[in-house]
C-alpha cells in the first residue's frame, strides 16, 4: 500500500474521531442509539478512499476506541462498547464502509449519484444491517421495535449521505486534479 495511502486512512481515522466531538443527541423512541456525526465520516471514507483502504481507515478508528480513546461521540471508549447497545452499529462501520467504497465506482450514475447511492446503500443500509439486530436483542426489544426505533435516523442518515457524496465528490476532483504549475 502506498504511503499517500497509508498517510490518508490515518488522516480519516482521525477525522471520524473529530466527528465524535459533535455532542450526540439520544432520542426516546431510539432505545438507546444517539444520532451522531460520525457516520458520515464512515460514509466519507468508502467513497474517498474506496473499499480496501476506506474499510481499513474504520477498522483503525474502531480499534483505536477499543483500546479506550474516548472517541464515540459522548466521549465513550473501551471493550465496553462491545456489549452495549450500539455494539453492531458501531461494527458495522466497517462494513459499511467497504461496501460503500465498492459499490460508488461501479454504478454507472454519474459521480454525485454514484456517491449517494453507495452512501445509502453502503452507509445506511449495511449499517443499519448489522446494527438493528444487536439493538433488539441488547436492548430487549425485539426486530421490528429495533427496526421502527431506527427508523427516527433515516431522514438525518440521508442527509449525511447526500453531504458525503457532496463533500467526496468535490475532493475527489481535487485529488485527481493535475498539480498547479
Amino acid at each position: 500500500m502506498e504511503t499517500r495511502t497509508l498517510v490518508r486512512m490515518a488522516l480519516m481515522a482521525a477525522l471520524i474521531g473529530a466527528l465524535g466531538l459533535v455532542p450526540p443527541l439520544f432520542l426516546p423512541l431510539a432505545a438507546g442509539a444517539p444520532i451522531t456525526a460520525q457516520s458520515l465520516g464512515v460514509m466519507l471514507a468508502g467513497l474517498l478512499l474506496g473499499a480496501r483502504a476506506g474499510a481499513g481507515a474504520v477498522a483503525l478508528f474502531c480499534f483505536v476506541v477499543l483500546l479506550g480513546a474516548p472517541l464515540l461521540a459522548g466521549g465513550r471508549g473501551g471493550l465496553g462498547i462491545l456489549f452495549g447497545p450500539t455494539a453492531g452499529y458501531f461494527l458495522g462501520y466497517i462494513a459499511g464502509a467497504y461496501v460503500t467504497g465498492l459499490l460508488a465506482p461501479r454504478l454507472p450514475l454519474g459521480a454525485l449519484v454514484s456517491a449517494f447511492v453507495a452512501a445509502v446503500i453502503g452507509g445506511i443500509g449495511v449499517v443499519y444491517l448489522c446494527g438493528i439486530p444487536v439493538l433488539g436483542a441488547v436492548a430487549g426489544i425485539g426486530l421490528q421495535k429495533a427496526a421502527l426505533a431506527s427508523a427516527v435516523f433515516l431522514p438525518g442518515d440521508l442527509l449525511k449521505a447526500l453531504a458525503a457524496a457532496l463533500l467526496a465528490t468535490t475532493v475527489l476532483k481535487g485529488w485527481r486534479a493535475p498539480p498547479p504549475a
